[in-house]
């Protein structure tokens, strides 16, 4: 597993980190979610993001990894990394969502409470308040820091406006920002619009999620809408509606190329994703399988510039998901 710095910081991530946003809720069974921990800590995917609202239902994806936590990486946790957040809806009342300091440090307490953890290695702002001041927000990671309850500060799903102001009022706090998560991927172009030159002005990294489009980018939808996909299934995230002739055929010729490259189209992605400035790529994964699948995509990460723009051509076939 390669590990790459964090933006100017001293942390390394390993390139591939798991995320547990789907396939951690009560409607998985524990024994395969912590198969899936296990392999992936023995691969070297020593990152492991949670938040708080993760589940089905919220609150059930952190309570599942306190107990693989308990059973089996205790001894370990100077090897690995946990991260999570808080801002979206978690529990009713004026308190349970967004940013106000009330309102993250009370999640803050509840996540490590059910997760079992003295602290958390990275606590991010899950996404920006408009009715809350910048200030209090950022305030309330700097005060998490400070407590120990974590080592570093993150804000996910941030304009690259948001982030510049967030990582100066941080580093006026002395709690510099450490890392931005925001959605990216060959579908879904959007960090590049400023955001990545934003973190590197900044010296903070970033961790992507959705890197495969909520499971687009890969072999499944080849031929259409299968059964049992997360397409045919009413995902509010990925629609039967996007997966039409032109995304097959866009498909179809983007998994050409991977397999000249010797990869699966997962793996050419996430591959791509982590080409340049792009310090971690989350996965999910519902089988160990499939997790040691795409962290076999670090193997081959570096394109040719013919293979670049191959990869442009046939994007402009078909849809943008940004």
């Amino acid at each position: 597993m390669p590990y790459r710095r964090t933006g100017r910081s001293g942390l390394r991530l390993p390139a591939i980190s798991l995320g547990l946003w789907h396939n951690f809720g009560t409607d998985r069974p524990l024994e395969r979610q912590q198969a899936i921990v296990r392999r992936a800590f023995d691969l070297g995917v020593t990152h492991f993001d949670l938040a708080n609202n993760y589940g089905p239902p919220p609150g059930a994806a952190e309570t599942a990894f306190g107990r693989i936590v308990h059973q089996d990486l205790r001894p370990y946790r100077d090897e690995f990394l946990v991260s999570t957040k808080a801002g979206h809806l978690m529990w009713p009342g004026p308190y349970g969502e967004w940013g106000s300091r009330k309102s993250l440090l009370a999640s803050l307490d509840q996540s490590l409470g059910r997760m079992g953890l003295e602290y958390v290695d990275i606590f991010y702002s899950h996404r920006p308040d408009p009715d809350t001041p910048l200030e209090e927000t950022m305030g309330a990671l700097h005060q998490a820091v400070r407590q120990g309850k974590a080592l570093y500060a993150g804000i996910s799903n941030y304009s690259p406006e948001q982030t510049r102001e967030a990582a100066r009022i941080l580093r006026e706090l002395g709690t510099p920002l450490l890392i931005h998560q925001p959605r990216y991927s060959m579908l879904d172009r959007g960090p590049e619009q400023g955001l990545l030159e934003a973190l590197t002005d900044i010296g903070a990294g970033s961790i992507v999620f959705s890197p495969l489009a909520q499971g687009l980018l890969s072999s499944r939808y080849l031929d259409g809408v299968p059964e049992g996909s997360r397409a045919a299934g009413g995902s509010p995230f990925l629609s039967s509606e996007q997966i039409t002739a032109e995304t097959v055929t866009m498909l179809r010729g983007l998994n050409e190329l991977a397999r000249e490259r010797g990869q699966s189209l997962a793996q050419m992605a996430l591959a791509w994703v982590l080409r340049d400035s792009v310090t971690s790529a989350l996965v999910g994964a519902s089988s160990p399988e499939q997790l040691a699948d795409s962290v076999a995509a670090t193997e081959r990460l570096g394109f040719a510039d013919d293979e670049l723009a191959r990869i442009e051509d046939l994007l402009a076939q078909g849809p943008s998901l940004g």
